[in-house]
């Protein structure tokens, strides 16, 4: 069964997004929120790490989240998808369960 993971604390300050990568299992989500969103962003160490994890794990990024730290869509990695509010409510309404990653 798909689970939704939500990441919310910087992969540069905990191993929240490396622990949740470890664990997630294909046909996951992972939702990058709050400074989760720093996950997301190309050429950082940490990009090599979640491109490869979407091979079997979607990944989204919350756009509001991205704009309150003044990022653009143009600075994520290719294939994550960016969600409003309203997309984050339809991802936890698709997914039975549910894992939050401090």
């Amino acid at each position: 069964m798909a689970m939704l993971h939500t990441v919310n604390k910087s992969p540069f300050e905990r191993v929240s997004l490396d622990s949740c990568i470890s664990m997630a299992k294909k046909g996951s989500s992972v939702l990058l929120i709050e400074d989760g969103v720093y996950g997301a962003l190309k050429g950082t160490k940490v990009a090599d790490k979640v491109s490869k994890a979407m091979d079997g794990i979607t990944f989204y990024v919350l756009g509001p989240d991205l704009a309150a730290r003044g990022m653009t869509e143009e600075r994520i990695i290719s294939g994550i998808k960016v969600v409003d509010y309203a997309g984050f409510v339809d991802l936890t309404t698709k997914h039975e369960n549910f894992q939050a990653w401090l």
